[in-house]
């Protein structure tokens, strides 16, 4: 009874912001766990006819198309591996990029470079895939350039090896600005008297960076790590169909699970199909962020999740 006292004592003495949780509690609710019954198509000859419920139960079957596919292997290494790519190259980056964010003192000169530099975020990848095929295209700007200083036609669009590059490339421009946002909100709640007591020491400017700023950085980085690597199965479809497309030339670097059960749900019509794939996906980034977060908590107990 006096627990339940002191829940209501704490409702009523933070109401209003109970009451800003409660939009964001409703949407999570509703397109989050409402949902997730769904995953029963997973395991059924869904049929829009008969719906979810009437579907008949066909087991593990829908699971089967996935590893008996050829070339699975070549699509899990490719998600995985381009995922690595991106965790790592963004994650030092957005680091990187806010250190130097913090270091610039005129607040108008850096409202304007972190504003430029988080516009990149919302910006279509349909249009980048527009403005990737005038650079690097058979006409592009970049293959102009090269054939114009003595090299060779690289034909970006015919050579898969080329792709691993470019989508990191792409990717740290999409998302490093907007990445940094996190870190420089840290930085700027740091003590101030911890610098201030570094300098009287005589400490420079780059032994403050080194032995004060990095390590406080630490725990977040770790912290929004762990939750990327909870996606390490998904591939980024939208980045990826949208400037690759259903060029075959590139698959052997590009193509992930989720390009793949596109392509296979638009041939097939099997929603149970790329129902599993989902289901298997979330199962695998689960079981990765518990792993990962059990080592962490070994290393880095304040950085663990939970």
């Amino acid at each position: 009874m006096k627990r339940l006292t002191n829940i209501f004592t704490e409702l009523g003495k933070n109401r209003v912001l109970y009451l800003m949780m409660v939009p964001t509690i409703i949407w999570v609710a509703v397109f989050c766990y409402v949902p997730m019954y769904g995953v029963l198509i997973a395991f059924k000859d869904f049929s829009y006819k008969k719906g979810i419920w009437g579907s008949p139960f066909v087991g593990l079957k829908n699971f089967q198309f996935l590893f008996q596919y050829k070339d699975v292997g070549r699509i899990f290494f490719n998600t995985i591996f381009l995922n690595v790519l991106f965790i790592a190259a963004v994650t030092t980056l957005s680091i990187f990029f806010a250190l130097i964010f913090a270091e610039i003192k005129h607040k108008v000169y850096s409202r304007v470079v972190q504003t430029i530099a988080i516009f990149p975020h919302f910006v279509s990848w349909t249009v980048v895939a527009m403005f990737l095929g005038g650079i690097i295209g058979g006409s592009g700007t970049l293959t102009h350039w090269i054939i114009k200083h003595g090299g060779e036609d690289p034909q970006f669009f015919n050579n898969a090896l080329w792709w691993p590059l470019i989508l990191v490339i792409l990717k740290i421009w999409q998302g490093v600005g907007y990445g940094t946002i996190v870190y420089v909100a840290v930085i700027t709640g740091l003590d101030k008297e911890i610098y201030e007591a570094a300098k009287v020491d005589g400490a420079s400017r780059l032994q403050i960076i080194l032995k004060i700023t990095l390590p406080q950085l630490k725990v977040t980085a770790i912290m929004l790590t762990l939750m990327s690597i909870g996606k390490i199965f998904n591939g980024d479809f939208g980045m990826i169909y949208a400037i690759v497309g259903e060029n075959s030339q590139l698959y052997a670097t590009t193509d992930v699970i989720d390009t793949f059960v596109y392509r296979a749900l638009r041939q097939l019509n099997n929603l149970g199909m790329s129902t599993a794939t989902s289901f298997f996906q979330s199962v695998i980034g689960l079981i990765m962020v518990y792993i990962t977060n059990a080592v962490t908590k070994k290393i880095e107990p304040d950085a663990a999740i939970f």
